[in-house]
């Protein structure tokens, strides 16, 4: 039996579709009781769907409703950014956003805007670069993984600045959900210069898979529970997360706290 399920995103403006552990089945009832305990059994279900409303739910790394982050170090496993990594602006710079996502989730679609927006105001002067990383959930996406290979192969063949501008292209294009024609690929690379049979081989090898695989390990390690999921990265290291699409100027807001560190 699969044991991944489809969650409900905790967040209205986040996709889920981790696996999470199986709620304990109910205990069982005396029959003599059957009617009072009908009762209170009813009220206990309002009550919790009410608390686990999507307005109510907040995850453990969550970002306060005043849009303050709060540190979550300790409470994650993050990788330090590296050479395997892909980093648009200054790779020194004082902060880093660092997001897990999906190509086929419509929350991340808007996020990427948010992120180029962000990118325009922090990332010229080189004080915030952005770190993309892979998070195809399988279960609600099932094309992503294909899609995020494809990013890959278009990196070893074209470098970075090929990888930015075919993944800015697959986000503008998708509709989401699913939605992108793969037989677009190809042709997306090579309208970027990119080599279409050389491309054509890497992706239909699976070379990346294994890379894509490792990315959703580190995703769940690192706190995720749905696309997109950020952690902004201090100069001293702390970690303030983003859950979900949130708008540029709550984001602003998170990079300015992490920008005034001392």
């Amino acid at each position: 039996m699969d044991t991944q399920t489809n969650l409900e995103p905790q967040n209205p403006e986040m996709d889920g579709g981790l696996p999470q552990p199986a709620l304990p089945p109910p205990t069982p009832q005396n029959t003599n009781f059957a009617v009072p305990a009908s009762i209170v059994i009813a009220g206990a279900l309002i009550a919790f769907a009410v608390y686990t409303s999507p307005n109510k739910i907040t995850p453990p790394t969550a970002v306060p409703s005043n849009n303050a982050a709060a540190d979550v170090a300790g409470a994650v496993e993050l990788r330090n950014v590296d050479n395997s990594d892909h980093v648009l602006g200054n790779p020194n710079a004082q902060v880093k956003v660092i997001e897990f996502s999906d190509t086929e989730c419509p929350f991340c679609k808007r996020f990427h805007a948010t992120m180029q927006q962000v990118m325009d105001e922090y990332g010229k002067d080189g004080r915030v670069a952005w770190v993309y990383r892979h998070l195809p959930l399988d279960s609600l996406h099932p094309k992503a993984r294909k899609e995020a290979e494809a990013t890959e192969c278009v990196f070893k063949l074209g470098g970075n600045e090929k990888f930015w501008a075919y993944l800015n292209k697959i986000f503008e294009i998708t509709p989401a959900n699913n939605g992108l024609d793969h037989a677009l690929l190809p042709k997306l690379a090579a309208d970027l210069g990119i080599d279409r049979a050389a491309f054509e081989q890497c992706l239909s090898s699976g070379e990346f898979a294994e890379a894509i695989t490792k990315s959703v390990e580190e995703a769940t390690k690192a706190g995720a529970q749905g696309t997109p999921y950020s952690l902004v990265v201090t100069k001293s290291g702390k970690k303030l997360p983003i859950n979900g699409a949130l708008p540029y100027e709550s984001v602003k807001q998170i990079i300015e706290s992490a920008l005034a560190e001392k």
